[in-house]
């Protein structure tokens, strides 16, 4: 039977990969680093923020997940402390975390968005994993039941945080708190909230999975027609996911400070 070293490989290199992509993405991001380039070192020199401690992780993450995936790749055994060091690694919720510190977005400023952007970057890796999986290791994809079982809870966690995570803001006594909320469910958002991440995000993957992994029969579930659909899933998560941290980064808006001379 399949003992699932397919699937572990597509996930050790979808890792790398997509932190890799990302931080090139933050760099490029950084116009002013890259007229002056040795400001990039300046990101390691302040323990104090959390832009140095994600900077850390990161690359540490990188060079961990790229060690790993060459040892796979050369057939060596991958060390148990190794492997665990990534995972520690993998949940240092930087985007999370550097928002959530930033007092003038009620949005952002809160506890919640940590755990919201973790659960979806479990699911979405996972997703992303599946969805590689389908294709390129079919036979394993339908070994993984306790996998994807796992996984068809986290939208539905997702669901719970998002909607705390709106009701807490718009308790906010700043305006921007429940205007940032309005942007996203009635605003120019609106669209992409509801269709794209609820909708496609979450409530399509988890209505597709319910039916895979507890209703359709084994012979279905394990069909390549049972395959296609998980596959549609997991594409919605990965769009929802996506989707979710556009609309998060781009509908905050700021809490607006009013000066006594300015009366």
């Amino acid at each position: 039977p399949p003992d699932g070293t397919r699937l572990m490989r597509i996930g050790r290199i979808i890792a790398p990969a997509v932190v890799i992509v990302g931080l090139c993405l933050l760099m490029f991001d950084a116009a002013a680093g890259f007229a002056h380039p040795l400001r990039f070192a300046l990101l390691l020199t302040n323990f104090g923020s959390v832009m140095t401690w994600g900077v850390v992780f990161l690359a540490v993450f990188v060079v961990v997940a790229l060690v790993v995936l060459v040892l796979d790749l050369l057939k060596k055994a991958v060390p148990e402390w190794l492997d665990i060091l990534g995972m520690v690694l993998a949940v240092a919720v930087y985007t999370g975390c550097l928002l959530g510190v930033c007092q003038g977005f009620p949005l952002w400023n809160t506890a919640l968005l940590p755990i919201l952007f973790l659960v979806s970057a479990v699911s979405t890796g996972m997703a992303a994993v599946l969805l590689v999986g389908v294709f390129a290791a079919p036979m394993e994809f339908n070994e993984v039941v306790v996998l994807k079982k796992f996984h068809f809870w986290l939208p539905v966690v997702e669901l719970v945080l998002v909607a705390a995570l709106l009701f807490v803001t718009s308790a906010n006594p700043s305006p921007a708190g429940w205007e940032s909320v309005a942007a996203l469910v009635m605003g120019n958002w609106a669209v992409c909230f509801w269709l794209l991440f609820v909708v496609m995000g979450l409530v399509l993957p988890t209505v597709l999975e319910c039916w895979m992994l507890w209703i359709a029969s084994h012979e279905l579930e394990t069909s390549r027609t049972g395959q296609m659909v998980s596959a549609l899933s997991d594409a919605g998560v990965l769009i929802g996911g996506f989707v979710l941290r556009l609309m998060i980064v781009s509908a905050a808006l700021p809490v607006t400070i009013v000066q006594p001379w300015m009366l």
